[in-house]
């Protein structure tokens, strides 16, 4: 499983043009399931995405958290990250999960973290998607 959480003042998600979710200030996750993922992985990667504490306290600390700052999630599906590039010029996908596996445990990375009282946004599923985001940093940490 690899997640990528960029620090955001805003994004959003967009198919065929129209803006299907959008968050301001918070995460955007991009979320790559890879077979071999289990849902014991999926729950430890919500936990450590909600529980980081990437956002400056009145010190300049990057000592606070979602919760602390009202943050929110926009949490997209991107099988892409699972890619192979060692061999050749041309991506291997091999390694990630087939949709329907890799949907059930996307949704339940999703819940785990609206359990935190996190309020979550997602992409959808399985479709060709516009990601914007304005990055606040750039902060950008890889899971």
């Amino acid at each position: 499983m690899k997640v990528v959480v960029q620090r955001v003042d805003r994004a959003s998600v967009s198919v065929d043009k129209k803006v299907v979710s959008k968050i301001g200030k918070g995460f955007l996750v991009l979320v790559g399931i890879e077979e071999g993922d289990s849902a014991e992985m999926v729950i430890k990667k919500a936990n450590k995405v909600a529980g980081l504490r990437i956002f400056s306290d009145q010190n300049g600390k990057t000592n606070l958290s979602l919760a602390d700052v009202g943050g929110e999630v926009l949490a997209v599906s991107q099988f892409t990250l699972c890619a192979d590039c060692s061999h050749g010029f041309r991506p291997s996908f091999a390694a990630a999960m087939g949709a329907d596996g890799a949907n059930k445990l996307f949704e339940m990375f999703v819940k785990q973290i609206e359990k935190a009282g996190i309020k979550v946004q997602t992409g959808v599923f399985g479709a060709h998607m516009s990601v914007c985001l304005k990055n606040n940093g750039p902060f950008t940490i890889i899971l």
